[in-house]
C-alpha cells in the first residue's frame, strides 16, 4: 500500500491508457478511502482478463474471467472489535478490475472508460467492506446506489443485473 493511503497499479494496460487514468483514478480512490472506506485505504489492481480469470480461479474456484474482485483484509465495518482493541487495520483490502471488460461494460452501457472503472472500484470497496448483495437482501444495493448518486455514477452492477433480470 502507497503511504498516501489508497493506490492504483496497472499491469499488462497500454501505457497511453494507464497515463489518462491514474491521476484521475488515483483521486477518486482517495476520495473513496475518505468516504465509503471510512479512513480504511485498499490497493486497486487493474489488468488485464486472463488475470481476473486466474485470479478468479485461485481464490474463488471459478474457472472464468471477471470485472472485479474484492480480497478483504481484517474484520470488516459490520464486524465488531473486541472491546479494548486497537484502531481497526490500515488496509481494507485489495481489487482487481479488468480493464478489458469494464472498457466493454462502458461502451455497451453509453458512458466512458473512467465511469465504469469508478463504478467498479466502488462495488469493490462495498465488498472489502463486509457487504454481500448476493446474501444480504437488498442492503448492499441500496448502499451502493446511494453512493452512486453522491459520487455522480450512472447505474450500479447490482442495478444493471436486475434490469437484465426485467428484461429476460
Amino acid at each position: 500500500m502507497s503511504p498516501e493511503g489508497s493506490s492504483i497499479l496497472f499491469r499488462r494496460v497500454p501505457k497511453r491508457v494507464r497515463q489518462s487514468l491514474e491521476r484521475p483514478l488515483r483521486h477518486f480512490a482517495q476520495a473513496l478511502e475518505m468516504s465509503v472506506a471510512r479512513g480504511r485505504a485498499f490497493d486497486c489492481l487493474i489488468t488485464n482478463d486472463a488475470e481476473l480469470r486466474r485470479l478468479n480461479r485461485e481464490f474463488r474456484g471459478k474457472d472464468a474471467a471477471t470485472d472485479v474482485l474484492s480480497f478483504p483484509t481484517g474484520p470488516s465495518f459490520s464486524e465488531p472489535r473486541p472491546s479494548g482493541s486497537g484502531p481497526a487495520s490500515k488496509s481494507l483490502g485489495d481489487l482487481a478490475i479488468s480493464l478489458p471488460r469494464a472498457r466493454a461494460q462502458a461502451t455497451a452501457l453509453g458512458h466512458n472508460l473512467e465511469q465504469e472503472l469508478r463504478i467498479l472500484m466502488l462495488h469493490g470497496v462495498l465488498h472489502l467492506a463486509g457487504m454481500d448483495h448476493e446474501r444480504d437482501g437488498g442492503h448492499m444495493a441500496r448502499v451502493e446506489k446511494r453512493w452512486r448518486i453522491r459520487l455522480g455514477l450512472p447505474a450500479g452492477l447490482i442495478e444493471r443485473v436486475k434490469a437484465e433480470r426485467v428484461q429476460a
